[in-house]
């Protein structure tokens, strides 16, 4: 057992030591402290939004930082318990294969934290929901999906602001608009950008037939400024319109809501969730900036999914994921071939598996 374990924690110092040379540990405190200094130096604050990109990096940097020195300190915990499972302890045999399980699962997050080494990754996401053809069904599903994605925010750790919301008439939504803020956000999340599909026993058809619901999702990375897209406001038609939905008494009586179309493109974004008119339309051009961005990479790209998912007609044939909830229990990604049974737990949130296998499947094309 003892040889089992040996080898098991030699394996992995390997891999450790492969990430380590990519991440290169000294250049991040180089970076840290370069940072620092910067922070430190009058005036520095005065730039609010230098300020804050850099805020970002340096956040981002001691996220990896800690990362390493954790599994660090886990190792040298697995070599004192190597040295002690000599002694046949089934206690102490028990905490080393913990720590050894723990240190694998670790090194994994790492590696596929690596894989995220494309333009944007590093950036925060915005995620928008739209339902498909079917009324009530869709926009049903939309919220559901809505729900799903704010789940997995909440457990990862990730800030949540809603931008736009659109209810529906009887159910569900129209459309939604969310910021998810936080390290490689949009790295992890633009794998989700495509067509939805649902197939369940409809609960809103009383004669309780199965029925088949679409939405898609799109997701984009915020843009922290207007370097890489130019928006000139004479192409820009911006309208102001009465907020709908929860918000309070503010957002129903005044017209602060923001939309604002990009007529050389017809790109329309909208804004709602800001107290003030100014806010909405600020929040409304970073969506505006990043759209435009998206299209800007989709030109020069040679396919049409070069940021990680390809613009399908909301309907049947088109979907990358499907969830079946009726005759059985399974939700399958068409990308990847991955599969899970226990529906209920990705409806939840859980979609870290989903979300690593098709990095993997990235990473390997």
């Amino acid at each position: 057992m003892t040889k089992e374990f040996s080898d098991k924690l030699a394996e992995l110092k390997a891999s450790f030591q492969d990430l380590s040379d990519l991440l290169d540990r000294e250049k991040l405190f180089e970076t840290k402290n370069s940072i620092e200094a910067e922070m430190a130096a009058g005036g520095f604050w005065d730039d609010k939004e230098n300020a804050r990109q850099k805020s970002q990096q340096l956040d981002r940097i001691k996220k990896r930082i800690k990362v390493i020195q954790s599994l660090e300190e886990k190792f040298e915990e697995a070599e004192i318990y190597l040295e002690l499972a000599a002694e046949e302890d089934a206690n102490l045999n028990k905490e080393l294969q913990n720590t050894l399980a723990e240190l694998e699962k670790e090194i994994e997050k790492l590696e596929l934290k690596l894989r995220l080494n494309e333009p944007y990754d590093d950036h925060n996401a915005i995620l928008s929901i739209h339902p498909g053809a079917g009324g009530t069904e869709s926009q049903d599903w939309a919220q559901m999906l809505l729900r799903m994605y704010s789940r997995w925010a909440e457990a990862n750790d990730y800030q949540l602001e809603t931008l736009d919301f659109n209810p529906g008439e009887e159910a569900g939504i129209k459309s939604v608009t969310l910021m998810i803020s936080g390290d490689y956000a949009y790295g992890y999340l633009k794998g989700e950008r495509g067509v939805h599909r649902l197939v369940r026993i409809s609960p809103f058809d009383a004669s309780g037939r199965r029925h088949t619901s679409f939405a898609s999702v799109d997701v984009m990375p915020e843009i922290d400024s207007d370097l890489e897209v130019e928006i000139d406001e004479n192409n820009l038609k911006i309208d102001t319109y009465r907020a709908s939905g929860a918000g309070g008494q503010h957002v129903n009586k005044t017209d602060s809501a923001v939309r604002i179309t990009h007529q050389p493109t017809g790109v329309v974004v909208q804004c709602q969730n800001q107290r003030s008119q100014h806010k909405n339309k600020e929040t409304a051009m970073k969506i505006l900036s990043s759209k435009l961005l998206e299209l800007k990479r989709e030109a020069q790209a040679e396919k049409i999914d070069e940021l990680g998912g390809e613009h399908k007609e909301i309907a049947w044939g088109s979907q990358i994921r499907s969830y079946v909830f009726h005759p059985y229990s399974m939700i399958k990604d068409h990308r990847t071939d991955f599969e899970e049974g226990n529906v209920d737990k990705v409806m939840d949130g859980y979609l870290d598996e989903f979300i690593e296998s098709y990095l993997k499947y990235k990473s390997e094309k």
